[in-house]
């Protein structure tokens, strides 16, 4: 379970088993919307490792940049979110494709593109 206590402070603080994820909402830190985006970008390099340990190399040197680009009428949702990655020249083409491939299964990914049916219940506690 998620938890937080809510106080007049700049900064949130879920708690999660025994950790702590901390956000702004002055700017000092992220907020959950720009946590989303950092999810995504940790997400394709889970699967960027899990695709190299696969094939037998080393992740080393792959860089991986995510930019969202935004709606236009709503600053807030993006339109697209593009990852791109910049692999050593040590990798091969046909590795580079099932990289590409791999990360393109990132689950943070697809439950956000394919909206998992979740159902969102907001509801006083009793």
């Amino acid at each position: 379970m998620y938890q937080l206590s809510m106080t007049d402070a700049s900064q949130l603080h879920v708690h999660y088993k025994n950790h702590v994820i901390s956000y702004g909402v002055d700017g000092s830190l992220p907020n959950p919307l720009e946590a989303t985006y950092a999810a995504l970008a940790g997400c394709a390099g889970v699967y960027t490792r899990k695709a190299c340990k696969a094939l037998g190399i080393s992740a080393e040197g792959i860089e991986i940049s995510c930019k969202p680009v935004v709606r236009q009428g709503n600053m807030l949702i993006p339109a697209r979110f593009v990852t791109e990655i910049t692999f050593p020249e040590r990798i091969t083409a046909e590795q580079r494709e099932q990289i590409l491939a791999e990360i393109s299964h990132c689950a943070v990914k697809e439950l956000i593109h394919d909206g998992a049916q979740i159902e969102f219940v907001t509801v006083e506690a009793a």
